[in-house]
C-alpha cells in the first residue's frame, strides 16, 4: 500500500512545522535555564560572602527602590530558600530540554524514513 505523493507531501511540512517549533521551543529553554543558573550562582556568591558576617550585623534587602533592614539568618533562609526554588526551576528545564530534542530527533528520524521510503 503506498501513500500518495500529496499526502506524503503533506505528512513531510506537518513533520518539518513539528520539527522547527520544537527547535525554536529548545532555544528559548537554553536561554532561560542560563539565565536561571546564572541567578543561582550568584544567590550563593552572596550567600558565601554572608558567611563571614556575625549573626548581629545588618543586613539589607532591596526592594524596588528602597532598602528593607532584615536579621542575617533571615536573609540567609530567604537565600537558601531562593536557591532550592532556582535549583529545582533549572531541574525542570532541564527535563523540557531533553524532551524537546527528543522530539526534534524523533521528526528529523520520520523525515528522513519517508524521503528514503519514497
Amino acid at each position: 500500500m503506498s501513500i500518495p505523493n500529496e499526502a506524503l507531501q503533506k505528512l513531510v511540512q506537518e513533520i518539518e512545522i513539528q520539527a522547527a517549533a520544537a527547535q525554536q521551543q529548545i532555544g528559548l529553554a537554553r536561554s532561560q535555564m542560563t539565565a536561571k543558573q546564572r541567578e543561582q550562582r550568584l544567590v550563593r556568591l552572596t550567600l558565601g560572602e554572608m558567611e563571614s558576617l556575625p549573626e548581629d550585623a545588618v543586613a539589607y534587602e532591596g526592594v524596588g527602590k528602597m532598602f528593607l533592614q532584615l536579621p542575617v539568618s533571615e536573609l540567609r533562609k530567604k537565600l537558601d530558600r531562593q536557591t532550592h526554588d532556582l535549583a529545582t526551576e533549572v531541574e525542570k528545564l532541564n527535563s523540557r530540554l531533553h524532551y524537546l530534542e527528543t522530539t526534534h530527533k524523533n521528526s528529523r528520524e520520520h523525515i528522513e524514513q519517508m524521503l528514503q521510503g519514497r
